[in-house]
């Protein structure tokens, strides 16, 4: 329940917030409240996921893009992520989270979301995801790219985020 009334409030204060490109970088301030900690009294790691949701709803909705992507009858997944955290958050801290497309392959779009507390990183991470049609299939990268303006020069994944793709895909599932 505490998740539906911080969208709801994310919901109204993005309204008010200034309108990016896609390609920009979006920051979204946060404060920890009583709900998002565990039994060690700071942030849930589970809590860092849902919240980075909130921040690339906050890059679609500020973009416009969010409106295609309905308009289409599309819906975004992650399909991956890797986190590192690096400091803990504490019950009244502030926090930002930047967002921002770090670049995409021929089947996934790749971003990156850093959660900062003042000029500290607390933690940062890598998403992979596709947009999937409500009505089945996925939505190929190129179909996605056209619904986006130009991108900016020199847009590229890094190396190490294609290495982790490639070695998360394909790793054994056997236990």
């Amino acid at each position: 329940m505490n998740m539906y009334l911080r969208l709801l409030w994310f919901l109204i204060r993005v309204r008010r917030k200034n309108r990016l490109s896609i390609w920009d970088t979006s920051h979204a301030s946060f404060r920890v409240n009583p709900a998002d900690l565990d039994v060690q009294r700071h942030m849930n790691n589970g809590r860092y996921l849902s919240l980075m949701d909130l921040g690339r709803m906050d890059l679609m909705l500020r973009s416009g893009f969010w409106d295609h992507v309905k308009a289409q009858g599309w819906y975004p997944v992650v399909a991956g992520q890797t986190i590192t955290y690096r400091r803990s958050l504490t019950l009244g801290q502030r926090f930002d989270i930047a967002t921002r497309v770090m670049g995409y392959d021929e089947k996934w779009i790749y971003m990156e979301q850093v959660f900062r507390r003042g000029d500290q990183v607390v933690a940062d991470a890598v998403v992979r995801a596709r947009f999937l049609r409500w009505k089945g299939g996925s939505v190929d990268v190129p179909e996605v790219l056209a619904a986006a303006p130009p991108e900016p020069e020199g847009l590229r994944v890094p190396e190490w985020v294609e290495n982790w793709n490639r070695e998360s895909s394909a790793h054994s599932r056997g236990l």
